[in-house]
């Protein structure tokens, strides 16, 4: 008996490329992971080593209504991207101004508490090893939630004037994602300061 081997016709396999401003986010976010990583761990490392005071115990206080104002954006964003696929322009913009208006404000909170940091328990970057990478770490973040902010900002600009339209949803969708990170990393760096730090 003999098996005859007929070869059997080959159908395309159609493959779709990722849409690359997703992958370039997706890579941008890996390299950002690693250095708030960095971050934190040194945060860890050194809570509680300080040789002077003052500690997070005495001064900090928690920042539970910035933090729903910061989280609460999440949502509004992506709010904002599903309103914009439907062609709802007007409808989007509010979602996306209320986005930058809740961003701002968490930004308003964190220069509020480094200025009671500073000013009424006297604590910078060089007060002590808890300045120092308190300072660090909350400034990196708050690094990123103004570039975050500038990069929506340009989009409303740019909404404003009618040149963002349901065609460019996919890339609001891309910028969405950084702020997602944004906030997530936030969580992370909440905890690790104002709940296991203290």
């Amino acid at each position: 008996m003999s098996a005859i081997t007929t070869p059997l016709p080959e159908s395309p396999v159609a493959w779709k490329l990722p849409y690359r401003g997703k992958v370039g986010m997706a890579c941008l976010i890996f390299a950002e992971s690693a250095i708030f990583t960095i971050f934190v761990v040194a945060y860890l490392y050194y809570v509680g080593k300080s040789l002077s005071g003052p500690a997070p115990r005495e001064v900090l206080e928690t920042p539970i209504f910035y933090t729903i104002c910061l989280l609460s954006s999440s949502l509004t964003i992506h709010f904002a991207g599903k309103l914009l696929e439907r062609g709802r322009r007007n409808a989007f913009l509010l979602s996306w101004l209320l986005t930058i208006a809740l961003g701002a404000l968490f930004l308003y909170g964190t220069g509020q508490e480094w200025h009671r940091l500073i000013y009424e328990h006297g604590l910078t970057i060089s007060t002590n090893l808890f300045g120092t990478t308190y300072y660090s770490l909350v400034g990196l973040h708050a690094f990123h939630v103004t570039a975050g902010l500038i990069m929506l900002s340009v989009v409303l600009s740019f909404g404003l004037a009618g040149r963002v339209g349901p065609e460019h949803s996919a890339r609001v969708n891309v910028l969405s994602l950084y702020w997602h990170f944004v906030d997530a990393v936030w969580v992370i760096v909440f905890t690790v300061v104002y709940v296991l730090g203290r």
